[in-house]
């Protein structure tokens, strides 16, 4: 059975983990669709910034965040004295801090997936008279659901274990900021809490192994729906 403290860590990774993702969608939609079907200047660049948390060490991230976002940086302190928004220290933080880490893992599968639907279906839908924001909501958008759930799910898992970028921004808060890796971390650190954090770590390994199944599943799916 798992303990009160264990239970909290676990709830609040869930919740920052599906708020990271849900606000990663709309941007991340509209990054893969540019980068998928639109030529300008700069592709190469945006798609280069776009993916550079995937090689970034997470600690670099984090420092970045604690500059640009915290309470005296540079958006964060205009946030703050403005409308009294704080993201460091504070799960919002968190969930920023694993939406930056998963959002190249969450564009590259929507841009897999709009590269993979048939141009023709939308060129025959504007000769018949709907608009390109009808086409994308219609046509596109559909054939891309099952790649755009499968890259929702697999930056979840990454959300789900993010730790560098997360600890290094808003440290680690008990009830706040202390999310499932943070919990194993401070177990692994305190004397005699080995069975703490081996309970955790099958809870992290069980989470993600679900996830990556559920993402390949939805793969598969888009596979078939384009006849690949």
């Amino acid at each position: 059975m798992l303990s009160e403290y264990e239970i909290s860590a676990l709830i609040l990774s869930l919740k920052i983990s599906s708020v990271a993702v849900l606000f990663s969608l709309p941007p991340g939609i509209i990054l893969a669709w540019l980068l998928a079907r639109q030529q300008f200047p700069g592709k190469s660049l945006l798609d280069g910034l776009i993916h550079l948390p995937l090689v970034l060490p997470p600690v670099v991230i984090g420092y970045l965040l604690l500059v640009g976002m915290g309470r005296q940086g540079l958006i964060g302190g205009v946030l703050h004295d403005w409308f009294g928004w704080s993201f460091s220290f504070s799960w919002r933080g968190a969930a920023l801090a694993a939406a930056i880490v998963a959002f190249p893992l969450l564009v590259r599968a929507i841009r897999l997936s709009l590269e993979a639907v048939d141009t023709k279906l939308e060129q025959a839908a504007r000769t018949l008279g709907a608009s390109p924001l009808r086409v994308f909501l219609t046509i596109t958008l559909p054939l891309t659901l099952p790649g755009l759930l499968a890259g929702s799910v697999l930056a979840f898992a990454r959300c789900i274990g993010e730790f560098g970028a997360t600890i290094t921004f808003v440290s680690n808060i008990p009830g706040e900021t202390r999310t499932l890796p943070l919990a194993m971390y401070s177990f692994i650190e305190t004397p005699g809490a080995e069975a703490e954090a081996a309970r955790l770590c099958i809870i992290a390994i069980a989470l993600a192994l679900l996830s990556l199944l559920l993402s390949e599943w939805l793969t598969r799916l888009t596979r078939k729906r384009i006849g690949v």
